[in-house]
């Protein structure tokens, strides 16, 4: 076993002691807490055709769903998908079929078979996941370049989730920057802001 440089120490043990803090202005969050979705497999991201809105796609063993990511309104629902395209493993692209405004399209699924989000976004915001205390993963956005971490917790870096309590599927922006997701195996957790924030 290869032992922990000192930087690596002190970087470690930074992480797991800072606690949670909201997402920074402009970012807030959709859901007072959180969307409960048991069972989530996995999410992608949608464009609605007529507002140009994000909306999340959530995959679960329970069946299908769409999320407007600035309200939080559930938009649609298939509780009953096709059993041969109900997963994203069903295709070479992981993805999945559209539902309500995007059906008759596919979005891609990051999650548990796979797949991923976004890391960056427009105006130099980027999220990771780190396990300083594994296997409790912790998410963490940052703003600007360089090494975040070196500055104080709360000024340019935020531990915006713990997953303590459920698997950690996926993390990430949408493709068009506007909304922040984190899916476990039982909610998903969003953040928005405005276009050109």
């Amino acid at each position: 076993m290869t032992e922990l440089s000192p930087y690596q120490r002190d970087l470690r043990d930074r992480l797991s002691s800072v606690p949670v803090l909201p997402a920074p202005a402009p970012w807030r969050p959709v859901f007072a807490s959180c969307a409960a979705v048991g069972g989530l497999l996995g999410i992608g991201f949608a464009t609605h055709p007529d507002s140009g809105d994000d909306m999340v796609m959530v995959v679960s063993h329970d069946g299908h769903g769409l999320f407007d990511a600035v309200t939080g309104e559930k938009i649609a629902r298939d509780r009953d998908p096709d059993p041969e395209s109900s997963t994203p493993d069903a295709a070479a692209d992981l993805t999945c079929p559209g539902l309500g405004p995007v059906a008759g399209r596919r979005v891609h699924i990051a999650g548990l078979y796979g797949g991923g989000l976004h890391t960056t976004a427009a105006g130099g915001w980027h999220v990771e996941v780190v396990a300083p205390a594994w296997p409790n993963e912790r998410v963490l956005l940052s703003h600007g370049s360089g090494m975040p971490y070196r500055n104080p917790h709360g000024e340019r870096w935020w531990h915006i989730f713990d997953s303590r309590y459920s698997e950690l599927r996926a993390v990430g922006f949408s493709p068009s920057g506007r909304t922040l997701a984190v899916a476990t195996s039982s909610d998903v957790t969003l953040w928005t802001r405005p276009p050109g924030a």
